[in-house]
């Protein structure tokens, strides 16, 4: 049985813990407003961009420009898997890797490869483990808030792959922020683009494209156009992985917390009932000896 001071002990090691998860819950609280503003901020940007490439594509026939060239055959799928850096974020990695072994039980005859290019040391620490084909590794990648540089350096890495043929489709795995209570593995198709049918385009944006007139041409303009589409949409998604972990770890830190006052409150009951019962021995103890002195007076 643990002794009073085993209790007393114990009751501070909680306190100490419950002092670093309330702090930690805390720092996660301010970095999330601030990577919420971000996103708040970039979403319509990335939302209006796909909107107007979703309208030159539908009005263009056939792969004019490389990055939408559809490979026939076997084809080598590259996945970007967008991972947290540290851990103490709930389940949020656990939810991401195991719908990402998921995919691969159900695509791996879809493919002549499939490669993972991990994003954050959790991703790696997991599928290093595993046998599973890494193709490259980024760690410590995310700053206070995700810079677009950031972004647009990597998908410069993963367009020249495409274009040189190392690899024949890009998706990507990623936590879709939804709330500060809600986090959405997600998986988008990066590379080739695709563009939708005018019917679907007309549906998406709520009005009909029109035939509209260029200068310069639409070919002219997605040349230019999407490599950076690729580069903002790589950038929304890492804002929104930021995002989702902050909001993760920030729930879990305030669930840890919760969790260690009901376990303190616990642990200084059993510390009083003990207390109170080391003392009634002892009563019993001066009492039992007061008793055996009249007996022997």
């Amino acid at each position: 049985m643990a002794t009073l001071r085993d209790i007393r002990r114990r009751i501070q090691s909680v306190k100490k813990t419950s002092q670093i998860t309330k702090a930690m819950q805390m720092v996660a609280a301010a970095r999330l407003r601030k990577l919420q503003a971000a996103l708040e901020s970039a979403r319509p940007y990335a939302d209006k961009m796909e909107g107007v490439i979703q309208s030159l594509l539908a009005q263009v026939e056939g792969d004019v420009h490389p990055l939408m060239e559809q490979r026939e055959g076997p084809r080598h799928l590259d996945l970007v898997v967008v991972s947290t850096d540290r851990g103490l974020c709930g389940g949020l990695n656990t939810n991401l890797f195991r719908r990402i072994r998921a995919f691969l039980g159900e695509n791996e005859n879809s493919y002549k490869a499939i490669s993972l290019d991990l994003v954050g040391r959790k991703s790696r620490e997991f599928f290093n483990r595993r046998k599973v084909s890494i193709r490259q590794t980024r760690v410590n990648l995310f700053p206070a808030v995700p810079r677009f540089e950031t972004a647009k350096a990597l998908s410069e890495e993963l367009v020249q792959s495409f274009l040189s043929g190392e690899v024949d489709e890009v998706g990507i795995f990623y936590n879709e922020f939804r709330s500060v209570m809600t986090q959405r593995v997600t998986f988008r198709s990066l590379l080739p683009l695709t563009g939708k049918s005018r019917d679907e385009a007309d549906q998406t944006q709520g009005v009909g494209i029109g035939n509209y007139l260029y200068e310069p041409g639409r070919e002219f303009l997605l040349r230019s156009l999407l490599p950076r589409y690729v580069a903002v949409q790589l950038f929304r998604v890492l804002l929104e992985a930021q995002t989702s972990e902050f909001a993760a770890r920030m729930t879990a830190m305030d669930s840890a917390t919760s969790n260690a006052r009901e376990m303190i409150d616990r642990l200084t009951l059993t510390f009083n009932r003990a207390r109170q019962a080391a003392i009634t021995r002892e009563l019993m103890d001066i009492v039992n000896g007061a008793e055996a002195l009249k007996f022997q007076a």
